[in-house]
């Protein structure tokens, strides 16, 4: 048996709902930068499960409770069929990231709902989820996981930066890797644009066709949150209660709302990254040219093109990454990123 190599399935879901992100990989044990995404796909959720997942948060405890088996049903069933279709024959371990529900690190509270067991049960392999608690527990933000992956597996970048439901940035400072959130992307666009009766704003066409309300661009960029010292994070909570009461206040029409925003992202990302730097952008939100084109333009950055494979599902991959650290209990959590107590080992290991 081929030891030398981990093969795995990695998933992740985001807050902005796209959908539910698989890929099978292949890790070199000893030398991580040999990696390779074997398949990759995206299962977009029913309208069902997105009211579901969008509403989750209002759930009693016991709602929760029940959430958390039919969620790890879910998972369970998508990874069977994703191993189905590609042929699968070899796994060793599933890595699931779940769905956030409530992200309250100054409270102590994170909840990602997908029970390991009941993945690892269905589908007979060893499962790793659970990622954010264990740093909660120790003072951290329990977020943001990736950069560990940055760190190790794409070095070559000065900064990495995700356009998801949030943007979020992660670099090198004085020899240490810190990271951040940014501001909302996704979550907020697609909001808007869904009162259309549309997913998302096609290449940034929408938002390209109106004008910066400026008023409402000054108020979004003066939001408490820009001014805090990293490490910090941000939630749907966030959003729900501070954002979208701020721009519905504005009454502006849709058009407005989304170049307003498109420019208020682009205005906050310029703001972390250096000029001139090589820059790795990925997340559905680098299909926005119009966005994009914005971030070009005020960072003086040019974008790297890179495959569309690693634009969709560098998260979901290095969600397998940090299962395969847990697994071999090495370090797959950062102080430097999540402010806890120190570096450690996190994720809850469920054999079937």
């Amino acid at each position: 048996m081929d030891t030398v190599y981990s093969y795995s399935i990695g998933l992740m879901s985001g807050t902005s709902l796209d959908g539910l992100d698989l890929v099978y990989v292949k890790f070199n044990n000893q030398m991580y930068l040999d990696f390779q995404i074997l398949n990759a796909t995206t299962i977009p959720y029913s309208e069902k499960w997105k009211a579901i997942l969008q509403n989750a948060i209002q759930y009693s405890v016991e709602d929760l409770v029940d959430l958390d088996i039919r969620y790890g049903r879910f998972l369970a069933d998508s990874i069977l069929d994703f191993i189905k279709t590609n042929s699968i024959s070899r796994v060793d371990f599933i890595a699931s990231h779940g769905h956030t529900v409530l992200h309250q690190p100054e409270k102590g509270i994170t909840l990602q709902v997908g029970s390991g067991q009941v993945i690892a049960t269905r589908t007979q392999q060893k499962v790793v989820c659970d990622f954010r608690t264990q740093d909660v527990k120790l003072g951290g933000q329990g977020a943001p996981l990736v950069p560990i992956g940055d760190e190790l597996l794409f070095s070559n970048y000065t900064y990495c930066i995700n356009l998801g439901g949030f943007s979020n940035v992660s670099f090198r400072q004085n020899g240490t890797r810190i990271a951040f959130d940014i501001c909302p992307v996704n979550i907020v666009l697609n909001f808007y644009v869904s009162k259309l009766g549309m997913d998302f704003d096609d290449k940034g066409e929408m938002s390209s066709q109106g004008s910066v309300n400026e008023e409402l661009l000054q108020k979004l960029n003066e939001l408490d949150f820009y001014e805090k010292a990293y490490p910090k994070s941000l939630g749907l909570e966030w959003v729900q209660q501070i954002v979208f009461p701020l721009i519905d206040k504005m009454e502006v029409e849709v058009p407005i709302i989304l170049r307003t925003f498109v420019e208020h992202i682009a205005i906050q990302i310029s703001k972390v990254v250096q000029k001139n730097s090589r820059v790795l952008f990925t997340g559905g939100g680098v299909y926005n040219s119009f966005l994009m084109h914005r971030i070009e333009v005020l960072s003086s950055n040019s974008v790297l093109q890179v495959s569309d494979e690693m634009i969709n599902y560098k998260e979901a991959l290095i969600f397998s990454f940090l299962g395969l650290l847990r697994i071999k209990n090495e370090i797959n959590c950062l102080k430097s990123v999540t402010g806890a107590s120190h570096d450690h080992s996190s994720g809850v290991i469920f054999e079937v």
